[in-house]
C-alpha cells in the first residue's frame, strides 16, 4: 500500500460522523475521562461536562457521532442504570418512614408543573387542548440526570433524597399512564378491554417483580455463593428482563429498571463487593454514555429559526423549571424542611431528558403537536440538566457542610474513626465470609484496614508453614479489594494461638475481633473452650463469633437474644450500634427476645446515637431459657444475634456459656452471632485514645 493509498484509507477512517465502532467507541471514552477533568478546573459539574460534549460533537454541531443504534443502545443501558441504581440504593427502612412525604411530594411534582402549564400552553402560546394536555404531562416528569452527584457526595440516603426518589417512581409512572391513556383516546382506544388490559398487565408486572423475582434471587445468590462474576450478570439479567416486562405491561422501561432496584434492595449490602462492581461499572460506562446522549440531541440552531420558535423554548423552560420550584418550595413549606434540602429536591427532580424526549417525540409522531414544540423541548433538556446539575451539587455541598449526613468514615464518634477490626483465620479458605460481615460492620470505610491474622503454633514445622499461609492470607486479601477494602495479612508463630491472637490485636490496636466457627469438633473446642476463654478473659474489647450457615443477604429477620441487665454493661451502646449497622446494610428487621427495661434501653441508646433504629419486642409471659426462646420464636431464615457477657460482669448467666455448643447440636440451620460486649477495661482504653 502505497502513501497515497495510506491517506485515503486514514481520511476514510475519519470521515465524518466517525463510522467505526473501534473508534467511536474509543472517541466516547476519551469524553468521559477528559470532560469532567476538564471543566472540574471551571468548577462546572461533570454531569454538565458531559451533556456539553455531546452537544459539542453530536450530529447538531461537529457531527463527529452520530446518534446510531450503538449509541442508542449504550444510551439505553445508562438510563436503565440510573433507575435500578436509584432504587438499589433507596434506604428501605428510610422510604418506609418517609413514605406519606413521598406520596405527597409525587402529587405535588406532578400536579403543580401540570397545572401551570396547561393553561400557559392553552392560552398563552394558543395551542389546542390534546397538545396543551399532552405538553403540560411532559412538565411533570423528570429523569434524575443529577442523581451521580448525590452518590458522589455519599448523601444518598438522605431523607430528602428518598423522598425525591419517591416522588419520583410516582409521577413518572402517573405521566406514563396517563401518556397511554392520551395516545389510546387519539386513536379511539379508550375502551374496557383498554383499562382491563393496562391494569391486568400491572399487576401480573408488579406480581412478578416483588414476589417471583426476590426468591429467585435469593435462590441464586445462596446456590452460587462464590461465582461473583455470575452474581454481576444475574443482576443485569434481571434489570433487563425487568424492563422488557414494564415495557409489555405497557410502562415505559425505565419503570421496570426501578423497580427491580427496589425488589433486589435488601439482597444486595450496600457495603457489598456486588454492590462496588454495580456502582463502579455503572458510573464509569454506561451512565456517562447517556449524558452524553442527552446532549446529542439538542440542536442549539433551533433557536435561530425565527422569533417563535425562542419564544415557545423560552416558555416551555421558564415553565418546566418554575413548575418544579414551586413543587420544591411547598415540600420545604410542609414537611418543614431547610433551604438545602428544597434545592436538593429541586436539582434532582428538575431535569428533563428521557421520559420527557419520549413523549413529546411520540407526540410529535402523532401530529399532536408541532416542530416548534418538539425544538422547544429540545432546549428545555439542555438547560434544565444544567440548571439540575448545578442546584444539586451546590445544595449537596451545602448539606454536607451542615453535617445533615454522616459522610462515609466518620459516624461522629470517636471510636468509629479509630475502629480497627481483626479477623483470625485458621483456615484462609473460610476467611470470605467473615471479611464481607466486617466490611458492614465496620463505620469508618476505607480509613483502617482490616487485619487477618493466622497464628502458627511453633513446631518444628512453623518456618514452612508461616510462608504458606502468608500466600492464602494475600489471596483473600484480594478478595477484599473487590469491594475497596484495605486488608493487611499478618502471620505470626506463637506458642499459644490465643495468646498470638491477643498480642497482634494489641499491636494493630483493633478494637474488635470478629471470629467464626466450622462444624469442626477441633475448631469448636478452639473456639468454645479455654482458648477462647482465655482470649476472653485477656481481651476486653468487643468480641464476635459467628456461624453463618448461608449468605447473609438470603437471611430475613435478625433475631436479637439478650439478657437481662444487658444494658447496664460498658459496651452496651457499641454493640446496639453494630446490631443497626448489620440490620441497615442487609435490610433485615430486628425482632427482640429480652426484658422490657432492656428493649427500652436499646431504643433510648438508638436515639442518643440517631440511628433510626426501632427493633420490636417480642412480648414473654415469663422468662424461659434460651434455648426454649430459640425453639420458639427462630426459624431457618433468621440470623439470631445472642448478647452474652464475660464472667464477672453484672449481666453475665453460667447458663450462656453452654449455649453455643448446645445451640450448634439443636439449631443446626440457624446462623449465629455470639456477642461478648466489651468491659469496663476495654471502653477506657478507647476513651484514653481521645
Amino acid at each position: 500500500m502505497g502513501f497515497r493509498d495510506f491517506f485515503q484509507h486514514l481520511a476514510h477512517e475519519f470521515a465524518l460522523p466517525l463510522q467505526n465502532p473501534v473508534l467511536v467507541f474509543c472517541v466516547a471514552l476519551f469524553i468521559i475521562l477528559l470532560a469532567p477533568l476538564i471543566l472540574r478546573q471551571l468548577r462546572v459539574p461533570g454531569v454538565i461536562g458531559l451533556i456539553i460534549s455531546g452537544v459539542i460533537i453530536g450530529p447538531h454541531a461537529l457531527n463527529i457521532l452520530e446518534k446510531n443504534s450503538a449509541v442508542d443502545l449504550f444510551s439505553t443501558i445508562g438510563l436503565l442504570y440510573i433507575m435500578f441504581i436509584a432504587g438499589l440504593e433507596l434506604d428501605m427502612d428510610e422510604f418506609r418512614r418517609h413514605r406519606n412525604k413521598s406520596l405527597w411530594f409525587g402529587l405535588f411534582t406532578f400536579a403543580i408543573p401540570f397545572a401551570l402549564g396547561y393553561p400557559v400552553l392553552r392560552f398563552v402560546l394558543g395551542y389546542g387542548e390534546s397538545a396543551s394536555f399532552l405538553t403540560a404531562s411532559m412538565f411533570a416528569t423528570h429523569t434524575l440526570v443529577a442523581y451521580p452527584i448525590v452518590s458522589k457526595f455519599g448523601i444518598s440516603r438522605h431523607q430528602a433524597v428518598a423522598i425525591t426518589v419517591g416522588g419520583t417512581i410516582l409521577t413518572d409512572t402517573a405521566v406514563l399512564l396517563l401518556f397511554a391513556v392520551i395516545m389510546g383516546s387519539e386513536g379511539g382506544g379508550l375502551t374496557r378491554e383498554f383499562w382491563i388490559r393496562l391494569g391486568s398487565s400491572m399487576a401480573l408486572f408488579l406480581l412478578f417483580m416483588f414476589m417471583v423475582l426476590p426468591r429467585i434471587a435469593r435462590w441464586f445468590f445462596s446456590r452460587l455463593e462464590s461465582e461473583k462474576t455470575s452474581h454481576y450478570v444475574f443482576v443485569l439479567a434481571a434489570v433487563f428482563f425487568a424492563a422488557f416486562l414494564a415495557q409489555v405491561a405497557g410502562v415505559e422501561p425505565i419503570i421496570g429498571a426501578f423497580v427491580a432496584g427496589l425488589s433486589l434492595n435488601r439482597l444486595i449490602p450496600h457495603s457489598s463487593a456486588l454492590m462496588n462492581r454495580l456502582e463502579f461499572v455503572g458510573n464509569a460506562l454506561f451512565i456517562p454514555f447517556f449524558l452524553i446522549s442527552v446532549g446529542m440531541i439538542v440542536d442549539v440552531r433551533v433557536l435561530t429559526k425565527g422569533p417563535t420558535a425562542l419564544w415557545v423554548a423560552a416558555v416551555l423552560t421558564v415553565v418546566a423549571l418554575l413548575g418544579k420550584w414551586l413543587a420544591a418550595l411547598l415540600a420545604q413549606l410542609v414537611f418543614r424542611f431547610s433551604g438545602p434540602q428544597r434545592q436538593l429536591i429541586f436539582g434532582l427532580s428538575s431535569s428533563h431528558a428521557a421520559a420527557t424526549l419520549a413523549i413529546i417525540l411520540v407526540g410529535f409522531k402523532a401530529g399532536i403537536i408541532d416542530e416548534n414544540i418538539l425544538n422547544g423541548t429540545i432546549i428545555l433538556i439542555l438547560v434544565t440538566c444544567l440548571v439540575a446539575s448545578f442546584a444539586t451539587e451546590a445544595a449537596a455541598k451545602r448539606i454536607v457542610l451542615a453535617g445533615e449526613v454522616e459522610l462515609p468514615g466518620n459516624s461522629g464518634r470517636p471510636e468509629a474513626q479509630r475502629e480497627r477490626i481483626l479477623i483470625p483465620c485458621a483456615e484462609p479458605a473460610s476467611a470470605p465470609p467473615l471479611l464481607d460481615l466486617a466490611v458492614m460492620l465496620r463505620e469508618n470505610k476505607g480509613d483502617q484496614p482490616i487485619t487477618l491474622v493466622n497464628v502458627v503454633e511453633n513446631d518444628d514445622r512453623a518456618e514452612s508453614r508461616a510462608p504458606r499461609m502468608q500466600r492464602l492470607l494475600a489471596e483473600q486479601a484480594r478478595y477484599a479489594a473487590a469491594s475497596e477494602t484495605k486488608v493487611q495479612a499478618v502471620v505470626t508463630i506463637d506458642n499459644n494461638v490465643s495468646g498470638g491472637i491477643i498480642r497482634i490485636a494489641k499491636e494493630t490496636n483493633s478494637n474488635l475481633i470478629l471470629l467464626g466457627w466450622s462444624d469442626r469438633v477441633t475448631l469448636l473446642e478452639r473456639l468454645f473452650g479455654p482458648k477462647t476463654d482465655t482470649l476472653l478473659r485477656n481481651y476486653h474489647k468487643l468480641v464476635l463469633v459467628t456461624r453463618l450457615m448461608r449468605a447473609l443477604s438470603a437471611h430475613r429477620r435478625i433475631l436479637l437474644l439478650c439478657p437481662p441487665l444487658a444494658e447496664r454493661e460498658p459496651g452496651f451502646g457499641q454493640w446496639v450500634g453494630k446490631v443497626h449497622r448489620l440490620a441497615k446494610e442487609l435490610g433485615l428487621r430486628v425482632d427482640m427476645l429480652c426484658t422490657p427495661a432492656t428493649h427500652t434501653a436499646v431504643l433510648a441508646e438508638a436515639q442518643e446515637q440517631r440511628l433510626g433504629f426501632e427493633p420490636a419486642l417480642i412480648p414473654q409471659n415469663e422468662e424461659p431459657d434460651a434455648e426454649m426462646l430459640l425453639a420458639r420464636h427462630s426459624t431457618s431464615t433468621d440470623l439470631v444475634v445472642v448478647v452474652s457477657a464475660r464472667p464477672r460482669s453484672i449481666s453475665y448467666s453460667p447458663a450462656m456459656d453452654q449455649l453455643p455448643r448446645r445451640v450448634d447440636k439443636q439449631f443446626p440451620d440457624i446462623s449465629l452471632m455470639m456477642v461478648y460486649p466489651a468491659t469496663a477495661e476495654g471502653v477506657d482504653h478507647i476513651l484514653e485514645l481521645d
